[in-house]
């Protein structure tokens, strides 16, 4: 494969309806269409810009227990279990969980971007694949540009979410297969049917479960998914993306993680002759501290 070595990129999405406002203290200040909402962020060691007013002026705070990671939502006034949001043409749910998210990332917002452009661009049809797809949004960003797309995740109830995003976004009859499952006994079978993607998104969490209690670890077995995933690639394929989390404990060395990232998909794309870049995904509240999210590494055929 011949590449040409890239500086790491950091890129951070554009926003309407989200914000965030301040970050500080262990803390970020994040608004969510009309709602703002405190999450715990252990990247934001500095000091509060806004003034403490400001804060408790919020509409709830996700709080974790001192003694474990279990934690809980406490909000100052009764909200909506849920509530939309929208972005360019894709509407979607905001649903505070149990686990302190809310249904969405929105620093995936710049690959949402990347993945539209590049199914426009496409002189074709595309057949993406799209791994550990969460509540759909990547997903919704290829169908909507006209790629047939399958959406695997091991939650249902993540996948009920993005189902029901498909339909607030108008895309009902846009052709999405979505399958509960574990990714790499997904892979394999696709492999073994003799299925071929296009494109391959993959979004994978550092540990995880599958529905019938399969284990993933990312360091174990990203190399196994990849070398699985170069089995159903058409010949001629258009792009993948391999987003990973940052989390404490990958702070100071994002880019040596997302040459990782890098260095992974060139050895499974030994062969082919692609572009391949590297970056992480980032957000800076008002005061432009950056907080790191995720690293990423994309490939173009």
């Amino acid at each position: 494969m011949k590449e040409r070595r890239e500086k790491m990129e950091t890129l951070m999405p554009d926003w309407t309806e989200y914000e965030l406002v301040d970050s500080g203290a262990g803390k970020k200040l994040e608004r969510f269409g009309e709602f703002t909402l405190i999450r715990p962020e252990p990247q934001a060691k500095w000091e509060m810009i806004l003034p403490a007013q400001r804060w408790e002026t919020a509409d709830g705070e996700f709080v974790k227990a001192t003694s474990s990671q279990r934690g809980e939502w406490r909000f100052r006034k009764p909200l909506p279990a849920r509530w939309t949001m929208q972005r360019k043409n894709l509407k979607f749910l905001v649903q505070p969980a149990p686990s302190g998210h809310v249904g969405l990332f929105p620093d995936q917002a710049c690959h949402w971007d990347w993945v539209e452009a590049r199914t426009k661009r496409a002189a074709r049809p595309l057949k993406v694949l799209c791994l550990f797809g969460h509540t759909g949004l990547a997903t919704l960003a290829a169908a909507a540009t006209g790629a047939e797309v399958t959406h695997v995740d091991a939650s249902r109830k993540a996948v009920t979410l993005a189902r029901e995003n498909q339909c607030l976004s108008g895309l009902q009859k846009q052709p999405i297969r979505w399958i509960v499952e574990d990714a790499m006994t997904f892979v394999r079978r696709e492999a073994r049917r003799g299925s071929r993607y296009d494109a391959i998104l993959l979004d994978p969490p550092r540990f995880g479960r599958g529905p019938d209690g399969e284990i993933w670890k990312l360091e174990e077995s990203l190399l196994e998914l990849l070398s699985a995933c170069r089995k159903i690639l058409n010949e001629t394929p258009v792009f993948i993306l391999l987003n990973v989390y940052s989390t404490v404990l990958t702070q100071g060395r994002i880019e040596k993680e997302a040459e990782g990232l890098r260095s992974v998909l060139k050895k499974m794309l030994e062969g082919f002759q692609a572009r391949t870049t590297a970056g992480e995904l980032a957000i800076e509240d008002a005061g432009r501290r950056r907080i790191s999210s995720s690293v990423f590494a994309r490939v173009e055929f």
